[in-house]
């Protein structure tokens, strides 16, 4: 038998605004907006995806861990559950530009303009290695904003393949005036869309929507605002999901723990992505 992959871990947020009423069958509708990324067609998991931000803890995250005077929101929070929020919050800086931090002693994020300019500073370079995220932070005067997110969901990808990620999903409200942008390298292409237009654009096959993706689309959609998607997960118990795919007659299945608040637990699928 071959070895099991152990998951490493990993982070992701999904950032949310508020839209405009939407016409939905006939009638018109509140929604929330999401910031989501293509994947470039070369990387070697979800290429061609569209995916919430996101991405692997790493060591440097857990230098930030050592001096609690760069993050606030971490009491109670052992190394593990803070060290999955500072990445999401360093991922989604990297691959978004969009920042969720305060200025030392400032109760309100930091403004967008502020943002975009430590964005324009320090992105390219963390992201080529050049520079730590901890030095970004101290140079800029920034707390991390860790009590902003509210954990959403956990997944483990299936036992059995060959590349292997145990990932937290964060709800965050998006920072006033952040729009964000996509780097051009590990994501080709960004939006902001309600999860009705892009679970639409899944089954037209405008977007390609792992499965993960989509149970959270759907479980998001239900909610027809920011606030009301964040109180509705604030304070609930998360069901740590580990899809079990099994062989059928037709195809493949896989099946996940009721528990887990999702769309169902059977799911005939094709191949995951």
């Amino acid at each position: 038998m071959a070895d099991i992959v152990v998951p490493r871990p990993a982070s992701t947020i999904l950032l949310l605004r508020d839209s405009k009423a939407a016409k939905v069958d006939g009638k018109s509708r509140d929604e929330v907006e999401v910031f989501m990324m293509v994947r470039h067609y070369e990387i070697d998991f979800n290429s061609g995806a569209l995916v919430f931000p996101g991405g692997s803890v790493d060591k440097g995250d857990k230098e930030i861990i050592a001096n609690p005077a760069l993050y606030s929101g971490g009491a109670g929070l052992d190394e593990t559950a803070l060290s999955f929020r500072i990445a999401a919050i360093r991922e989604t800086f990297e691959e978004s530009g969009i920042l969720l931090a305060r200025p030392k002693g400032a109760k309100e994020l930091v403004d967008a303009k502020r943002a975009s300019e430590i964005e324009a500073a320090h992105r390219t370079a963390l992201n080529d290695g050049k520079i730590s995220f901890l030095k970004v932070l101290t140079d800029n005067g920034m707390v991390l904003a860790l009590d902003e997110l509210v954990p959403y969901a956990h997944w483990i990808t299936p036992e059995g393949m060959p590349k292997r990620f145990d990932t937290w999903f964060f709800l965050a409200a998006a920072p006033p005036d952040q729009l964000g942008a996509h780097d051009g390298k590990e994501s080709t292409d960004s939006i902001w869309v309600s999860p009705r237009e892009a679970l639409e654009g899944g089954e037209t096959g405008r977007f390609k929507l792992p499965f993960p993706t989509t149970r959270n689309l759907i479980k998001l959609g239900k909610q027809n605002s920011v606030q009301a998607a964040l109180a509705d997960s604030r304070g609930k118990q998360i069901v740590t999901v580990t899809p079990v795919m099994t062989k059928t007659a037709t195809g493949r299945q896989l099946r996940i723990p009721i528990e887990a608040g999702y769309d169902g637990d059977v799911f005939d699928v094709g191949a995951l992505g």
